[in-house]
């Protein structure tokens, strides 16, 4: 991580919410470019801005250079005709898809009309329908349907135009295996976050006055204030064919999971500076796959958005922007919003390429380079009122592939099993109830684990009594996956945040003391021995003292190795976790290093685990 994002936490900490308004200088975004270097970039942002805003003529379907050769893994798979194949070949295409899909987690995208070494050769219009005719039999045949994303004629000198097709093939749901995809929702406060999600699950728009988001709060001073304070969860799914399934039919989240085959589940965070510690809580424990950063088009870059913007790099989840309230503003001044967020994105500390997403076409291009490119940002302008380019959004999701390929996936949950425990409740008739993420194996209904560690660094034996995913009851949770696991009458006194629960088997490393390899991002005066922060690893918060830093004392920007000592009680923690660390103003990230595991007299496994 370039020290430089460091900019990003100094200007979002300590400024007020109004203090950078849509008109503010590129000067006051990081404060490192001279105002001349500046004003030049804005010109160009201008004249760049006035041509991607504006719906484009000719949409860039498939980009008119030759593809990529075609790689043996991964989902997506030329072809450069489908006409009247043999049984024999029928089967062996079949075999083929089944394959794509599975390196695809139940996505893959044909490119028909493409040969191998990704030249756009192009089919006439009887030979494309022809093809896509049996591409659909193919689907049938492995229990897929087929979506058409896009077509376009390729320019040769022919009588008879050559177009090629952009298919994505998606598996119909069986059993809750669809794909789970999760997205962190960022932004400063009252830029419509909550709103924007009620809009987009419950499939009705907003009145202008926040009724679309009370569906998503879970306290009363939520509703009274209309701020965010907790983190809450809301899906929305999309059927085989590409169609979106949300509660606007009055539909259960039992029906919506057994309806879709691709599930997006938003994870909303709060806005407010006050409540930064449960938004960094959102972003480390629940592993989110993408992170949407809303940013209001009346007030521009302002309060917290920056800072939201640089802990997503610093734990480098993909992130997209959307602009929302564009129905309360002048085209002029969401675009002088549009230019401002391709400045900051463009600054040595960002290092993005800014996409404007304007057209349907723009968004099935933004959604395949995002997934490819980390340094791809697209940019939406939506209205949740008057649904502005919310389409546009939804064809985004749909589109989106997971990060990880099929192979990472089994390999995970070959693994023993670990899941975190982020949330934790107490459900009258069910007994106590714990939330978090799957982070490696499998886990099933009346298996046995251990739950840990505690003050003491000791595991305690439980059962898993059931599972809900979604919501909605499930046997089986792979890796990966959130969910809810009802413990029965485990003492809910005996568990906390921070917790994992792991196979008997496993040997896990709890420790008082570790060390880490951080970069300071931003610190008034020197960072030294004895200062004292809280420190976030995953599911891990707490607060540790600074026991040693090795070499000089340390300032803004600078590198070290820092040995931290926890103060409450130890944690389990791993080698190579990512870390970020805050007190106040001071905020850095690093990577744990080096464990200290406590004493085999004080942890040994075997003789850890109580049994109730």
């Amino acid at each position: 991580m370039d020290s430089r994002v460091s900019e990003l936490f100094a200007t979002g900490s300590g400024q007020k919410s109004g203090s950078q308004g849509v008109g503010s200088s590129s000067g006051n975004c990081f404060g490192m470019v001279s105002k001349k270097c500046c004003a030049k970039n804005a010109k160009k942002a201008k004249s760049r801005s006035s041509r991607t805003c504006k719906p484009s003529n000719n949409p860039p379907y498939i980009p008119p250079a030759n593809l990529p050769p075609e790689a043996e893994e991964g989902n997506i798979e030329y072809k450069l005709k489908l006409i009247n194949p043999t049984q024999y070949r029928f089967e062996h295409l079949a075999t083929q898809m089944k394959w794509r899909l599975q390196e695809g987690r139940g996505e893959a995208v044909y490119q028909i009309g493409v040969e191998d070494n990704g030249m756009l050769v192009g089919l006439s219009e009887e030979d494309l329908r022809s093809s896509l005719k049996t591409l659909g039999r193919m689907a049938e045949k492995v229990g897929a349907d087929i979506t058409v994303l896009r077509e376009r004629e390729v320019d040769y000198d022919a009588d008879i135009p050559r177009k090629v097709a952009e298919v994505l093939i998606r598996k119909v749901p069986d059993d809750q295996q669809f794909l789970d995809l999760r997205v962190a929702v960022l932004g400063n406060v009252d830029s419509g976050k909550s709103t924007l999600l009620g809009v987009l699950t419950q499939g009705e728009l907003d009145n202008g006055r926040g009724r679309a988001r009370l569906n998503l709060f879970r306290h009363l001073h939520e509703i009274q204030t209309g701020r965010t304070s907790s983190i809450s969860f809301e899906i929305l799914g999309f059927n085989s064919k590409g169609e979106v399934v949300n509660y606007s039919e009055s539909r259960t989240a039992e029906e919506i999971c057994e309806s879709a085959s691709k599930m997006i589940t938003f994870i909303d965070l709060a806005g407010h500076h006050k409540y930064l510690k449960t938004t960094i809580f959102g972003l480390t424990s629940y592993c989110p796959d993408f992170a949407m950063l809303v940013v209001s088009a009346n007030t521009g870059i302002a309060g917290t958005t920056r800072e939201h913007l640089g802990l997503a790099m610093a734990l480098k989840v993909p992130i997209f922007i959307v602009v929302s309230k564009v129905d309360l503003c002048k085209r002029e001044t969401v675009e002088r919003t549009v230019r401002q967020l391709e400045r900051i994105l463009k600054q040595p500390g960002c290092n993005k390429v800014p996409l404007v997403v304007s057209t349907t076409d723009d968004a099935v291009t933004a959604a395949q380079q995002f997934a490819q490119s980390p340094s791809i940002t697209p940019i939406f302008t939506v209205s949740s009122v008057s649904g502005e380019s919310l389409e546009l959004l939804k064809v985004f999701f749909n589109i989106i592939p997971p990060l990880s390929n099929s192979k990472e996936q089994e390999e995970l949950m070959q693994q023993l099993t670990e899941f975190q425990v982020d949330e934790i409740y107490t459900v009258p008739e069910v007994g106590t109830v714990v939330g978090g993420t799957l982070y490696s194996g499998i886990c099933r209904e009346g298996e046995q684990l251990v739950v840990g560690p505690t003050d003491s660094g000791q595991f305690r034996e439980l059962t898993v009594c059931s599972i809900q995913r979604n919501r909605s009851a499930c046997r089986v949770l792979r890796a990966g996956q959130a969910a809810t696991l009802a413990l029965g009458t485990f003492d809910r006194s005996l568990l906390r945040k921070g917790m994992v629960m792991v196979s008997p088997e496993m040997n896990p490393t709890i420790c008082w003391m570790f060390e880490a390899e951080i970069v300071l991002l931003f610190h008034a005066k020197t960072f030294h021995k004895g200062f004292q922060v809280t420190v976030h690893v995953g599911n891990v918060r707490q607060t540790a003292t600074v026991e040693a830093v090795h070499g000089k004392e340390l300032r803004t920007g600078e590198k070290a190795v820092v040995c931290f000592r926890f103060i409450k009680h130890p944690e389990y923690l791993k080698v190579g976790a990512k870390l970020l660390f805050r007190e106040g103003a001071t905020k850095g990230i690093g990577q744990v290093t080096k464990l200290h595991p406590i004493d085999g007299k004080d942890l040994a496994t075997g003789g850890s685990i109580s049994r109730l």
